[in-house]
């Protein structure tokens, strides 16, 4: 008789469970090392095989990249995310900045004509973490709380569709920022953001949604490609 492919044991499959809810929830967040194996073997209280089983599936997934000598990294939030960061690694500056552009502007839209109370509160609130972040000049900090202020914004057109979407695209559209952004946050250079909040508030959805396209095509990276 022919063997038979070897299939994933029912812990392995729980492992694997635990390790996304780590991912997904934000514990372990995009960019960070996940604990060593001997760690998780600790934490979790299986088989060295068990672990080693659960993070190749999630790396095999797009969930984790593994690098020899460093450790494993986050590299996504779900298996959708990461087949688009794979997908877009190496794309022209200008196509990512279109897209952005394109989904963002629709969302602020929508956002003028169906925010809350609770979703102002929530973008402004995102708003002045990435004011704060650029004048401490934490690039990553900024990064971060950049792309929070954009999720604000998505989340407040109240479109699941279109929130799942660019919540996939999230890591393809932070290594872009972060690669914009550069090393030196001179005050300076800080592209307000106020004027997109101030047309969501009025509810002026014309202006919100100029706003917002307005703001990846005039980022250096997009204007460099425009130039060739």
């Amino acid at each position: 008789m022919p063997l038979s492919h070897p299939r994933r044991s029912a812990l392995a499959d729980q492992v694997i469970a635990e390790l996304r809810q780590q991912i997904s929830s934000g514990e372990w967040p995009v960019g960070s090392r996940i604990p060593t194996e001997s760690e998780l073997v600790e934490q979790l209280g299986v088989a060295r095989n068990t672990v080693r089983e659960a993070v190749r599936a999630l790396a095999h997934n797009g969930l984790l990249s593994i690098r020899q000598g460093s450790g494993t990294y986050v590299v996504a939030t779900s298996e959708l995310a990461g087949v688009m960061h794979r997908r877009f690694t190496n794309t022209d500056p200008r196509h990512i900045a279109e897209l952005r552009a394109t989904l963002e502007s629709g969302a602020a839209g929508l956002a003028a004509e169906r925010r809350t109370a609770r979703d102002l509160r929530q973008i402004e609130a995102q708003l002045v973490r990435r004011d704060e972040a650029w004048q401490a000049r934490d690039r990553e900090a900024f990064v971060t709380a950049d792309a929070g202020f954009h999720l604000a914004v998505v989340a407040a057109s109240h479109n699941e569709a279109l929130l799942a979407m660019y919540a996939d695209l999230g890591e393809v559209l932070r290594s872009w920022l972060r690669e914009d952004v550069g090393e030196d946050l001179a005050p300076e250079n800080l592209m307000t953001h106020q004027p997109l909040v101030d047309a969501i508030r009025a509810g002026d959805s014309a202006a919100a949604a100029a706003e917002a396209a307005h703001y990846p095509l005039q980022c250096r990276s997009a204007v460099a490609a425009l130039g060739h």
